[in-house]
């Protein structure tokens, strides 16, 4: 069952106790003024009350069948026990009045839910009014009575459907929305991954075939050799949805080994040697940053020396990693042809996706500095955890 219909069955449950309790105190408090019933009546009808207080209790609990059918016998033989004395007081009229609209009837609210609740709420409707009709034709004037528990009953078994259909209809809706938000997520997620491997794809394998198309200049036949198996090793990960990380927060130094590609800034700087651009590395020696933090900035930062390798017309490029508090910084500079930032073709999304896209989506941003003739910095900045 779900949880919103077990809360579902606990608020009918509890809507009829109240009622159910109100309707059995008000009846007592009646019968105990004086002279509402003679001696041995009273006693009987005070036993009585007190049981359908304790079956309300037990009914209104659990909801089972058999107090239910506890609760409407003693509100029948109540009504019986009163209606049937031809001297009936108003005072024990109105503990009747109380009694049917209120006690039995209200048994109709929960049993609405129930597998056999439209023959539960049926059965305590047809009981009341059958109580109160045979009191009536035992010489009683109880029309009053009779409109109250008629009332009374119908009153209790439409709340009762109102909230079932309402919390129904509720239960739906939140579903709707939740299936929504899955769809959503499943969506953003998919698109993510599709940004995220078109970038891979961009700063690696495209590259490769551009060298192959400009016959490999100033590149090395071995160096391209080896690019080439390492972009090959990389196809083969995205082509068999293996992760291209293992998630977990390391400590990277650029003296540590370049076991995996794009894992170490070592692994950054020996790929743009083989391909003829010399990287000198200065400032922080070591960094611990999470996965797809430092991802991200490895990526963010290797397209930049690509674009030095590609544009800049010089061999050598300055990488400047520095760190506070808060914020890891690489600022990444050559001494090269520089170029003026705002003649870029907005149309072309290597910066905008392998390096602004890519620190944006871990809360980095990138600046670049540039001029025709005066080289080009480029500070790639990404938040510690």
């Amino acid at each position: 069952m779900r949880r919103i219909d077990k809360e579902r069955d606990r608020l009918l449950r509890r809507l009829a106790r109240a009622g159910s309790l109100t309707g059995a105190v008000l009846a007592l408090a009646c019968l105990l003024v004086p002279g509402a019933l003679d001696a041995d009546r009273f006693a009987l009808a005070v036993i009585l009350d007190l049981a359908l207080i304790g079956l309300v209790v037990l009914a209104t609990a659990r909801g089972a069948t058999l107090p239910i059918l506890g609760t409407i016998v003693a509100s029948v033989a109540l009504l019986l026990v009163i209606g049937l004395d031809p001297t009936i007081d108003p005072a024990a009229e109105t503990a009747m009045a109380v009694t049917g609209a209120l006690t039995a009837a209200a048994i109709a609210i929960p049993s609405i839910v129930r597998p056999n609740g439209v023959a539960l709420v049926v059965l305590s409707g047809l009981a009341v009014v059958t109580a109160v009709v045979a009191s009536w034709f035992a010489g009683a004037d109880l029309g009053t009575v009779l409109v109250a528990s008629i009332a009374g009953w119908a009153a209790s078994t439409a709340t009762g459907l109102w909230l079932a259909r309402a919390i129904d209809r509720a239960a739906e809706r939140i579903d709707e929305v939740g299936r929504a938000h899955r769809a959503e997520r499943l969506a953003s997620e998919s698109e993510a991954q599709q940004r995220q491997d078109a970038r891979v794809l961009h700063d690696t394998v495209l590259a490769t075939l551009s060298l192959l198309a400009h016959s490999g200049v100033g590149v090395g036949e071995s160096a391209l050799r080896q690019q080439a198996g390492d972009d090959a090793r990389l196809l083969k990960q995205l082509r068999l949805g293996a992760p291209l990380d293992n998630g977990s927060s390391t400590a990277f130094s650029p003296d540590s080994p370049a076991d995996v590609l794009g894992t170490t800034f070592d692994s950054v700087r020996q790929r743009f040697a083989r391909m003829g651009l010399d990287v000198n590395w200065h400032g922080a020696g070591q960094l611990v940053l999470p996965r797809d933090t430092l991802d991200a900035l490895l990526g963010a930062l290797g397209e930049c020396l690509e674009n030095v390798r590609r544009h800049s017309g010089v061999k050598e490029a300055d990488v400047t990693i520095t760190d506070d508090d808060r914020t890891v910084r690489a600022m990444v500079t050559d001494q090269g042809a520089g170029f003026e930032p705002a003649a870029v073709d907005p149309a072309r999304l290597g910066f905008a996706e392998s390096v602004v896209g890519r620190l944006h989506a871990v809360g980095g941003r990138a600046r670049v500095f540039s001029s025709p003739g005066s080289g080009t910095t480029v500070m790639l900045e990404v938040p510690k955890p």
